[in-house]
């Protein structure tokens, strides 16, 4: 099987924290995003893992290449044409069983479940309150009638969730073709829906798969929810900082020190972060920040950022530095 990643979003939502990382490698509960979805992949029978990269790419083929060791593929889309133009690019490479994900979501579901589909393929969907912000599905019977990207007016509530499973991937790249010699675009890009329509026109059968959660992170608020609902699920330990309370649940790493805090619920501190008489709550301290006399909540703090004196929610880039005065006491 090969999985294909899509990667090369600007990532525009997550800004200022996008301006120095790609979206996939915005750290949360102890690693990147893009971590967390190879983690729910291990489990299938993979041959090689493509990843579609852009904007800041490099970063991503030096993450994987130094973390893991299955078999990688880089491929660079120069220019944002759309989901169906960044998979036509590894085009040479994707045939058979093929598996596509998009990877700025956290889902839980047994994957392989794809390994029993002997229909044309699987596309995982999540029952939603507004289809309107995503591609849905229009079922007849078992299989899919009609995919629906964006829709006005609501024809189905079961939206795609980015994950999709192709039994013949060198028949996607046909559809794929097809899309783009004609031309056909959805709000100015090639979509993957649309060729997957081209597919089911011509008589392919797609089942569907509902999965048991879909987590968005792509954008503040979504990612300090993605990031309490995974530290509640990881396992938790004793810390002993001097002066200090840690409230469950949370991710400290070695390399932090805390000193006069109180950290929790729901704090992930990245490596070498620093906190000094302060109070973190549901909040992300990227790498070698340093966070002194702050109550700080529902926070995203960057890489080598310097936050004094703060009692606020704030959003700030890495190597930033924002001084707000000083708490007698915390």
């Amino acid at each position: 099987m090969k999985i294909v990643l899509p990667l090369a979003g600007l990532g525009t939502r997550l800004r200022p924290h996008t301006y120095t990382r790609p979206k996939a490698l915005v750290s949360l509960a102890g690693k990147p995003l893009l971590a967390h979805i190879i983690d729910r992949l291990s489990p299938l029978p993979c041959e090689e893992m493509i990843f579609i990269t852009g904007y800041l790419g490099e970063q991503i083929e030096e993450y994987i290449k130094t973390h893991y060791s299955f078999n990688s593929r880089f491929v660079e889309q120069k220019e944002p044409k759309g989901q169906a133009h960044a998979i036509q690019l590894a085009r040479e490479w994707i045939n058979g069983p093929t598996f596509i994900v998009f990877a700025d979501t956290i889902f839980e579901t047994d994957v392989t479940r794809l390994l029993q589909v002997e229909s044309d393929g699987l596309l995982y969907v999540h029952q939603v309150e507004d289809p309107r912000r995503f591609g849905v599905t229009v079922l007849d019977g078992k299989y899919v009638k009609k995919i629906v990207e964006k829709p006005k007016t609501p024809v189905s509530n079961l939206a795609i969730v980015g994950l999709y499973y192709f039994r013949y991937g060198e028949q996607l790249i046909e559809a794929i073709d097809e899309l783009i010699s004609s031309n056909k675009q959805t709000q100015g890009e090639f979509y993957l829906a649309d060729a997957i329509q081209i597919m089911i026109d011509k008589g392919a059968k797609f089942e569907t798969e509902e999965i048991n959660l879909w987590l968005d992170a792509g954008t503040p608020s979504a990612l300090l929810e993605t990031n309490r609902y995974l530290l509640s699920k990881h396992p938790q330990h004793e810390y002993n900082f001097p002066g200090s309370v840690i409230r469950s649940p949370v991710y400290i790493p070695e390399t932090a020190r805390i000193e006069d805090s109180i950290i929790g619920p729901y704090v992930s501190l990245d490596e070498g972060a620093v906190v000094k008489s302060s109070i973190i709550q549901d909040s992300i301290l990227g790498q070698e920040c340093t966070i002194e006399f702050a109550a700080l909540y529902h926070s995203l703090i960057g890489n080598s950022a310097v936050v004094r004196g703060s009692h606020t929610t704030l959003n700030v880039g890495d190597n930033s530095s924002i001084s707000l005065g000083q708490f007698d006491e915390l």
